[in-house]
């Protein structure tokens, strides 16, 4: 999967696959049942996960790198719980990415960003497929 094919929806936990898209809406796909819904732009609002990036000192990093950098440490680093306190939520997140904006970045932000994780690494879906992957296996052919 494709992260460009995810998306989080306001106001619906996890993280859906967009099947298609309306001008008054997308239809999205829950990746654990395969169900299909509407969700309509005047109810929700849609966060394509690709879009994301986290804040750092001089620019900001996207989170399919954070991920990447997430589940290389996590045999030394074990990912925290989302309800940890929040001090132990940054020192975490200072691990992964030590200079993250310490300004600009909220404990709601790392929360989210190890809940997408953990959401992700349970369904293994990482790491992500790239249009690098499908021009090669297409040159294959």
């Amino acid at each position: 999967m494709k992260i460009d094919d995810l998306v989080a929806v306001s106001g619906l936990s996890g993280l859906y696959k967009v099947v298609a898209t309306r001008n008054n809406g997308m239809i999205i796909e829950d990746i654990d049942t395969h169900k299909s819904q509407f969700a309509s732009v005047r109810k929700h609002q849609f966060t394509p996960l690709a879009t994301i990036a986290i804040y750092t000192d001089m620019d900001a990093m996207e989170i399919s790198e954070v991920f990447d950098t997430m589940m290389k440490m996590e045999s030394e680093l074990p990912v925290p719980d989302v309800k940890s306190k929040s001090n132990l939520l940054f020192e975490y997140f200072a691990k992964v990415l030590p200079d993250y904006d310490r300004d600009r970045v909220l404990v709601s932000d790392v929360k989210k960003v190890i809940k997408w994780y953990k959401f992700l690494r349970q369904r293994d879906l990482f790491p992500f497929e790239t249009d690098k992957d499908e021009t090669v296996s297409g040159e294959e052919e």
